[in-house]
């Protein structure tokens, strides 16, 4: 509706209606046109980025799939002028591939393990789910030690296993005899009455009141202790299975999982103390940084496998695996303080100052205030090491661990399957497997960085 004047002029009593906009501006032609096309360069680049695809997705396709081999007892199946990837062999080696030389009869505590483990880590990442404090509990305190006793066996003298690993005591004191009395039994005693005094100690200090945080710490601290060292001497009626036994997946994911999961609290309490005020403390830190990140991977495997039991008694002996456990967790800290103590310069000095007015401790204030934003910020930093901790984990082939590379190139020694086409399929199926679990962490990491990144939501 509108007025028309007689100068010719008119007022409109309604809005206009709303024109479409022009199809050339929105749709997938105006989003190429903006991000393929927009320039010469550009659509050079995009040019390019096509025949490149061309060239290898479909030869890849029909190496993988169309031309592969699906079914077969041997060679014989993989053998000829225009035949693709041989899965009868990954079939064949697949249980090689996952457990290594875990005997064949106990294999399903290893499926165990991997899906407590999974049942356990899902509840975790959901935001949405609750009970996130007792999960993390079951998670990082229980699981690990149920999944310990699986993989062993259990029945583990405590003792034994801690001191005679490290070499402390129990070489020298094996089963000798002192008037008539064992030593190796008043070590053990001697271990469990330490622990135990110490536990009743942080009790009586927490119910005087005095350090009543350190008493609770403390209290927990051996109460732990307690029950790992219990859980390790409770005879639960499996085998055990040395740790030499273990390989393929299992040991990928046992590294790479007590990598990651050390890597992060250590890190940051080497970041807390690079930027500490006490010059002892900074200076520990910052010698323990730079000499971790000071040499690669594999001097630290060498050094733990080969080096360190020339400096321990003679006589002892540490599990191989435990030593990279130690290793790559410490290497892996360092690198991770550097990151974390990146996220820490980033935060405003007002945040520092703000939580001081307050009358917040140190503690609370790096706890409740400084780390969760400097965490939040460092998030892509954080999971790209993670990322790069799970392929490094293949290095400890050279120290004769057999994670999961490593049995696949065990695997290709068979002469049952010494076909062309063998080796460009287990390293196509290698890749595939580190992909999976590579970008699923790359993925989840963005998903929190988005659920995290509120400073512009509106």
């Amino acid at each position: 509706m509108s007025m028309t004047f007689d100068d010719g002029t008119f007022i409109r009593n309604e809005m206009a209606p709303v024109l479409p906009p022009p199809k050339l501006r929105i749709g997938p032609v105006a989003w190429m046109r903006e991000n393929l096309f927009s320039g010469i360069f550009n659509t050079l680049l995009t040019l390019l980025g096509i025949l490149l695809v061309i060239s290898v997705v479909p030869p890849f396709v029909r190496f993988m799939f169309i031309d592969a081999v699906w079914t077969g007892e041997n060679r014989e199946a993989c053998l000829g002028p225009d035949v693709g990837a041989c899965w009868p062999f990954i079939h064949a080696k697949f249980g090689q591939l996952i457990y290594g030389f875990y005997p064949i009869s106990e294999r399903w505590r290893v499926d165990i393990v991997f899906a407590l483990g999974a049942v356990l880590l899902v509840p975790l990442l959901v935001p949405s789910l609750p009970f996130k404090r007792t999960g993390s509990l079951l998670f990082f305190v229980v699981y690990p030690v149920v999944a310990f006793v699986l993989l062993t066996g259990g029945n583990i003298n405590a003792s034994a296993f801690l001191l005679e690993r490290f070499g402390l005591i129990r070489p020298f004191v094996g089963d000798a005899q002192l008037g008539g009395i064992n030593l190796a039994f008043w070590v053990d005693f001697g271990l469990t009455t330490l622990l135990f005094m110490a536990a009743i100690g942080g009790f009586i200090a927490l119910l005087g009141g005095n350090g009543r945080s350190a008493a609770r710490t403390t209290l927990f601290v051996f109460l732990a202790l307690g029950a790992v060292i219990f859980c390790w001497d409770a005879d639960v009626g499996l085998s055990y299975v040395e740790t030499r036994q273990w390989g393929g997946l299992l040991v990928t994911l046992v590294i790479a999982v007590t990598g990651i999961v050390a890597s992060l609290p250590l890190g940051i309490l080497l970041a807390l103390g690079r930027r500490s005020q006490m010059p002892v403390v900074r200076l520990l830190s910052v010698i323990f940084i730079e000499f971790w990140r000071g040499v690669p991977l594999i001097t630290v495997l060498f050094f733990a496998t080969y080096m360190l039991p020339l400096f321990l008694p003679q006589g002892t002996n540490p599990d191989a695996l435990l030593r990279a456990l130690v290793g790559v967790a410490l290497f892996s800290a360092a690198y991770m303080a550097e990151v974390v103590r990146g996220g820490l310069q980033a935060i405003p000095k007002g945040q520092y100052e703000g939580a001081m007015a307050v009358g917040l401790t140190w503690s609370q204030m790096m706890r409740l205030i400084v780390l969760p934003q400097a965490l939040t910020l460092v998030i892509p930093g954080i999971v790209n090491s993670f990322i790069s901790l799970f392929k490094d984990t293949t290095l400890v082939l050279i120290v004769s661990i057999f994670d999961f590379l490593g049995q696949l190139r065990a695997a290709f020694t068979d002469p049952n399957w010494a076909t062309p086409v063998t080796l460009y399929t287990g390293f196509a199926f290698a890749g595939v497997v580190y992909f999976f679990f590579c970008f699923g962490m790359s993925r989840y990491s963005l998903f929190v960085e988005r659920r995290l990144n509120t400073s512009h939501r509106h």
